[in-house]
């Protein structure tokens, strides 16, 4: 674990060679004092160029709660390394005060009670606003996208995607990289991308029959900001047609392709670049592997995992920035070129503090005017909870569990299997379920509940090949998100142990009889990537099983016993 003088000492280094962050005054108020726009605005600007970073909204329009993970572990060289440290272990690495805002924003102790202090984050009315004062500071700031936008909502699924383009075009971004987007099947991808008005970017996006880069996506975009040539290289998801199906997509495939990111690094740099910039939806500890194997990359701006990290991270001369997910922050970069390098770097994590930020009425005008044909639709009471509903963590989350339950009851099950996806807001206790919010942690272009029959043996290969995408210690073999949730099963998972040898004393929990192997289960799940799977959509499965509870109370989950952490 990174201790606080080991961080102080990294940080001051880091701010004597290239510049300072901003995480200041917000992150250190007491719980008593009020915030104020200005204080979350506040930045003393420098250099001559700044960044706007924004990722992984996950099509979030309106402002939501979202819990932060209490369990986000680091493998091999990443233990107990940022982003791997949670709770009261990150406040004291950056010297945050228990109940402060930047502890309800950046932690996950105490969430429901901080909540009600803090109120909901997000919005991109909020983001906006943001935007807006960044600009007027800077007028030529470049806003960049990390993608994963056009999925995650009702409305999304319902236009596809076009309320996110249409709302993202009004606050218009300079370029963007891509994830989630390519489930909306790769006919609907190409005709919204060669209608937008801002570059579309992935060096790795390749023709999968010529195995030539995509026409459609250039590797990068040059601009002229500040008396300097930024260039921007996107990197999009590099295990698409792994994490998700490839059939949606097929001419195309991906990959990490780091011997071209160098020669498109090599590329820009002999072109006149002074700065060269990532904008990235590889992962953190990914991207961190990269900047160690790619010259000449200045700045990473991270995506996909869903990181919130105050402080850059420093591979070699390459800054990493992570910054959050679900609209929740908002990441400033003032950059300092001159003579052709990078001379300094200065960076704030804004968070969105929607009671304290005003929106932008013109935006919030756009976000209604996409919701209007789905207000009564949306706000349709499903039920209510007792429970803090969250998912976030690399294994159980309590949303996770209520959908768990529901494919057992509802599809009468053995055991049931949630993919262990980052996204979906947090709903409190006391709180109404609506329609809007199941489909927030359900909705997906895929989302067929299926009922099936699986050995023993077939749930422990399963088990074993995602917690090898998760906790293989090598970067590159992971591909981000968390450990599969189960229902009716138990486990005990060694994280040291290589693959086919992390997963023991697997439980069949109503019964309390050990997991025979050569027996056959019946197992429902949904999110499969598989070509014609059959079953209701998973939010019609959720939504009747509110309906039956009323109030939901999720139990206590502790049938998975983690070891090796």
């Amino acid at each position: 674990m990174i201790s606080r003088r080991d961080f102080l000492q990294v940080s001051m280094a880091a701010s004597a060679l290239y510049g300072a962050s901003g995480f200041g005054n917000w992150a250190r108020l007491s719980a008593q004092q009020s915030l104020t726009q200005d204080q979350l605005l506040e930045f003393e600007t420098f250099g001559n160029i700044s960044l706007i970073h924004v990722t992984d909204i996950h099509a979030q329009l309106k402002p939501i709660y979202f819990r932060e993970p209490e369990i986000n572990l680091g493998i091999g060289e990443a233990k107990g390394q940022m982003p791997h440290v949670t709770g009261a272990a990150f406040r004291k690495a950056y010297g945050i005060e228990d109940g402060s805002p930047s502890a309800y924003a950046l932690t996950y102790d105490d969430f429901a009670a901080l909540a009600k202090t803090y109120g909901r984050v997000g919005g991109l009315d909020r983001v906006s606003t943001v935007i807006n004062a960044i600009r007027a500071d800077r007028p030529d700031a470049l806003l960049l996208d990390g993608g994963d936008t056009w999925h995650g909502s009702y409305t999304c699924y319902q236009t596809a995607g076009q309320d996110m383009v249409n709302v993202m075009n009004a606050l218009k971004p300079d370029a963007m990289t891509f994830h989630w987007e390519f489930t909306l099947g790769s006919d609907r991808v190409n005709e919204i991308v060669e209608g937008l008005p801002f570059a579309a970017l992935g060096q790795n996006i390749f023709d999968a029959e010529w195995d030539e880069p995509a026409e459609l996506f250039k590797p990068y975009k040059f601009f002229d900001r500040g008396g300097a040539k930024v260039a921007v290289i996107g990197q999009a998801f590099p295990y698409m047609p792994i994490a998700n199906p490839g059939w949606m997509f097929p001419e195309y495939s991906f990959g990490i392709r780091d011997e071209n990111m160098q020669a498109m690094v090599n590329e820009v740099r002999d072109a006149g670049a002074d700065v060269v910039v990532v904008l990235s939806h590889n992962g953190f500890d990914v991207d961190k592997k990269m900047a160690g194997r790619v010259q000449g990359i200045d700045v990473i701006l991270s995506g996909h995992t869903h990181d919130a990290l105050p402080e850059p991270v420093l591979v070699g001369k390459t800054h990493i920035i992570a910054s959050g997910s679900n609209g929740k922050f908002v990441s400033r970069v003032d950059l300092d070129v001159r003579d052709g390098q990078l001379m300094g770097l200065k960076h704030k994590l804004i968070p969105i503090f929607s009671d304290v930020i005003a929106p932008d009425p013109a935006i919030t005008a756009l976000i209604d005017e996409q919701r209007a044909p789905y207000d009564a639709t949306l706000s349709e009471v499903i039920g209510k909870t007792d429970s803090l509903l969250y998912r976030r963590g690399n294994f159980n989350g309590t949303w996770d569990d209520l959908i768990c339950d529901a494919l057992l009851k509802e599809r009468e099950a053995d055991i049931a299997m949630s993919p262990g996806v980052r996204w979906g807001p947090s709903i409190l206790p006391g709180q109404e379920i609506t329609r809007e919010d199941i489909w927030n942690v359900t909705s997906m272009s895929y989302p067929n509940a299926y009922r099936t029959e699986m050995t023993g043996e077939f749930i422990h290969v399963i088990l074993e090949d995602v917690g090898d995408n998760l906790f293989n210690p090598d970067p590159y073999y992971q591909q981000g998100g968390d450990m599969v949730r189960v229902g009716g099963l138990g486990y005990r998972i060694d994280v040291t142990k290589p693959q086919g040898q992390r997963i023991s004393e697997m439980t069949l929990l109503k019964t309390g009889e050990a997991i025979d192997p050569s027996k056959t289960y019946v197992v429902a799940g949904w999110a499969s990537v598989n070509e014609g799977t059959e079953g209701p959509p998973i939010w019609d499965v959720v939504e009747n099983h509110i309906r039956n509870l009323g109030t939901v109370t999720v139990q206590e989950n502790t049938s998975v016993d983690v070891v090796g952490a």
